[in-house]
């Protein structure tokens, strides 16, 4: 016996070796950490389908990883001699009718050991595997025999998957399930216990199947002609034929141009083609790239429609996130595009990448509306994972844009007609040490004209692919379920009757409400990198320079403030200290050092001290809290706790809006409280006996980690400051709010050039039309009907309490243009 299982594994063993001379892998999820797996408990990988190659497959891998083997013996008596097993078999043979397949003997057996020892547990890690990872296409022989699809596959129809899809083979290992847990309330029923862990597990394999695979494709033409057809579009050509008055024929033909201009394509070798091209494109600029938490996109993709919503920073985001997917055993979701990359030769390529393309805007477009409309709903009803930016455009600030709501609507509005499959929306933060298009966005925010976004664009920044642009991080946030935020706006959404015109009166506010929601669960999943941290520090220093030591101690010092407080659980901070990452940013080429007997200095000079702002803006609003407190001591030594508490709270909703914190505004006051213990707690405020928080003594290290930690928020403070000057100065009912958008925009540009402010954003019109906007919301600012700004005594209040944090000098400034007292 024993001969013999050596000569059979000997004989496995070079079968191995001569598959693996052709198979190459890719796998996720084999480690024991990742697996969670207990040592002192026995491991059984499970397949689903009994093959040899997979069994193979599932070796090699296993001793790849080190994990406990799968030829090791189990104690399961009359079972398996090896720790692995088949979940079913194939019933039939080579030359009588395929049936259904069966469970395996060895699948049985387990769950009779697990039924006979009730105090003994295994841990079953369910193994997937994918020969090639294409979807099924209608009407494609040649996909539908040579790809690894829904359907199970035979031995010849298996042996042609592996010699052409086998270089591209896709292995998931899965968490344990175990099965002392399982078989539990079924003691006394084999049979029974048989069909739990079964559907478990089918249940399982099917879930990781569709997410790997996604839903099966129809042909694009079918899908194209299929859009005509509906309902929606049909009333659309009606009415847009009678309008027009043309015939209705004409219109079904300009309705299928429009589909056939959205419609994608979506190629797996194409997919497959751009996986090989972007890898080496990653390692030619990148020192690597980290994901964070794809378990959130992972779990969702198996019982869901999953949206996929980055923060949009360079036309990098979403190539990086489709290859991040595919490379992660999910499928690269059909993508947003604009029309404009719809161009000759790249424009195909992107479609057949999953590219979608939209025109900028059709409100003017009915038949066209309705067209892009019923795609989308067809999208998401048929389960496929979509992405787009709710930002609209890049930004250019490196802060999260104010959400635009044209594409949440469509979706809301699709979900409220078919609500059946569940609609997730799947929050990705993108953080880069060093922006691609950094450079041309310099240039736009010094008055620059736009430039056009394409492709094209972006290779021309790109041209010297020799440059390191550093490290990526894509962070995955928490998931929102748009049936969750349906029910907090209006729960009783699911009785009412919808169809594609109806437009229920409460959908500004839900969409309001879910882009509220996806913006700042972009935010909380931040990716702080050592040029974010580097660049707040020194941008919060009077001359945009520091002595070594001292920066990396205040470097090392706000990091902590992180650490002790953490704004969420999906934020990472960076690895090393503040002397590696003033190293790190120095070999970047974005800090200047200038060597000194008494000690190096170093700084921001030139171009560099706009281009930092941008990485001080991806994490501002992690230190928003604690610098909004630190900045009321700018002019005062000592407050009551009650007092710091309360002028906070009455800036939160404002900086809130603008920086898309998470917490809500009747959360406030507990945060603030919390954020003033941990600044006495670090010592960079003083607690006294009275209630009363006090500022460190002049002169003190306490007293410039305070007064720079300020810094961080203060320019946001000293804008609002500005539009509140300019409103007492005209006086109530005089002025419009874009007569106020526009004094503001030029007194804040004033002031950036004589006080050399390096912040762009300080008088970006949009930031005053957000903050005009949000004090309208708050009742601080009505409207009159002759669209007049009017406003009570308590603006006056709000602007003196305000005025707490601004330097003599700026208030001058101000005073000088708004001619205010001070």
């Amino acid at each position: 016996m024993r001969l013999y299982q050596g000569i059979r594994s000997l004989i496995l063993t070079l079968f191995r070796k001569i598959l693996f001379l052709w198979v190459r892998t890719d796998v996720s999820g084999n480690s024991a950490e990742a697996l969670g797996l207990s040592p002192e408990k026995p491991v059984c990988y499970v397949l689903q389908y009994s093959s040899l190659s997979s069994r193979l497959v599932l070796e090699q891998e296993v001793i790849r990883a080190k994990l406990p083997g799968a030829t090791t013996s189990l104690p399961v008596k009359n079972g398996p001699s090896h720790s692995f097993f088949f979940l079913y078999r194939r019933a039939g043979g080579a030359f009588r009718k395929r049936q259904a397949p069966v469970p395996t003997p060895d699948f049985q057996a387990l769950v009779r050991y697990g039924l006979e020892n009730p105090e003994k547990d295994v841990q079953i890690v369910p193994v997937s595997l994918f020969w090639g990872r294409s979807p099924d296409k209608e009407k494609s022989l040649v996909k539908l025999l040579l790809s690894d699809t829904w359907s199970v596959a035979g031995r010849l129809q298996k042996f042609l998957i592996i010699l052409v899809h086998g270089r591209n083979t896709y292995v998931q290992f899965n968490k344990p399930f175990p099965l002392k847990q399982i078989v539990e309330e079924y003691r006394h029923s084999e049979e029974r216990a048989n069909r739990k862990l079964a559907r478990i597990l089918r249940t399982h394999f099917r879930k990781v199947r569709q997410a790997v695979l996604g839903p099966d494709l129809s042909h694009r033409r079918t899908l194209v002609e299929g859009l005509v057809r509906t309902q929606a579009v049909k009333e659309a050509i009606r009415e847009t034929a009678a309008k027009e008055d043309i015939a209705p024929e004409k219109v079904r033909a300009r309705a299928y141009k429009y589909a056939d201009e959205i419609a994608a394509s979506m190629s797996i070798v194409t997919i497959r083609i751009f996986e090989v091209l972007l890898a080496w494109l990653w390692n030619r600029i990148y020192k690597g790239i980290a994901v964070n938490n794809i378990r959130v996109a992972k779990e969702t993709a198996q019982n869901n429609t999953v949206i996929y919503v980055p923060c949009h920073r360079s036309h990098i985001d979403y190539l990086l996130l489709s290859y991040v997917l595919y490379k992660n055993g999910l499928m690269p979701p059909h993508i947003a595009a604009g029309i404009n990359l719809n161009m000759p030769i790249l424009g195909p390529i992107l479609r057949r990448g999953g590219a979608f393309f939209m025109r900028r805007s059709f409100r003017d477009n009915p038949l066209y509306s309705t067209v892009f409309n019923e795609y989308m709903h067809v999208m998401f009803t048929r389960g496929y994972s979509v992405e787009y930016f709710v930002e609209g455009g890049r930004s250019r600030t490196g802060r999260m844009l104010q959400p635009r709501p044209g594409m949440l609507a469509m979706t809301v509005r699709s979900f409220l007609r078919d609500h059946r499959k569940p609609i997730v929306f799947v929050p990705v933060y993108i953080g880069y040490e060093k922006v691609m298009e950094g450079r041309s966005y310099l240039g736009e925010l010094r008055g620059k004209k736009k430039q056009k976004e394409s492709v094209f664009g972006l290779a021309k920044s790109a041209r010297n692919l020799g440059s390191s642009f550093g490290k990526v991080a894509l962070n995955f946030g928490e998931a929102i379920h748009l049936s969750e935020v349906l029910d907090d706006v209006r729960d009783s959404w699911r009785d009412e009757a919808y169809s594609s015109e109806y437009r229920p009166a409460w959908l500004n506010e839900a969409v309001g409400e879910l882009s509220q929601r996806v913006a700042s669960n972009i935010n909380a999943s931040v990716a702080v990198n050592p040029i974010g941290m580097i660049a707040t520090v020194l941008l919060g220093a009077e001359r945009l320079a520091m002595d070594e030591g001292q920066l990396i101690r205040l470097a090392d010092q706000y990091a902590h403030l992180l650490k002790t407080f953490p704004y969420a659980d999906t934020v990472t901070l960076p690895e090393g200290s503040g002397k590696d990452w003033v190293t790190y940013c120095e070999s970047m080429g974005l800090i200047s050092r200038q060597p000194q007997k008494l000690g190096d200095i170093i700084g921001l000079e030139g171009s560099n001290a706009i281009l930092m702002t941008y990485y001080r803006n991806n994490i501002q609003h992690l230190f928003a809290l604690p610098a909004l407190v630190a900045s009321l001591f700018e002019n005062k030594s000592s407050l009551a706790r009650e007092r710091i508490v309360h002028l906070a709270s009455v800036a939160y909703p404002y900086i809130q809006s603008e920086l898309f914190l998470k917490y809500q505004p009747e959360e406030a006051e507990a945060v603030i409280n919390q954020w003033i213990d941990v600044l006495v707690e670090q010592g960079l405020l003083v607690a006294q006996d009275d209630d009363r928080i006090a500022r460190p003594e002049e002169g003190t290290e306490a007293m410039l980690r305070l007064r720079i930690l300020s810094r961080f928020i203060i320019q946001t403070v000293e804008r609002y400051h500005i539009a509140l000057g300019i409103l007492r100065k005209n006086g109530s009912g005089t002025i419009t709010a874009a007569e106020l958008e526009e004094q503001c925009t030029l007194l804040a540009e004033r002031m950036s050039i004589l006080f050399g402010l390096n912040a762009p954003e300080f008088f970006d019109k949009s930031l005053f039309r957000n903050f005009i906007a949000n004090m309208q919301s708050n009742d601080v600012l009505t409207t009159d009907e002759n669209g007049l700004l009017c406003y009570g005594e308590g603006l006056d209040e709000v602007a003196d309490d305000a005025r707490l944090v601004l330097s003599v000098e700026k208030r001058q400034a101000i005073q000088q243009v708004t001619m205010l007292g001070v």
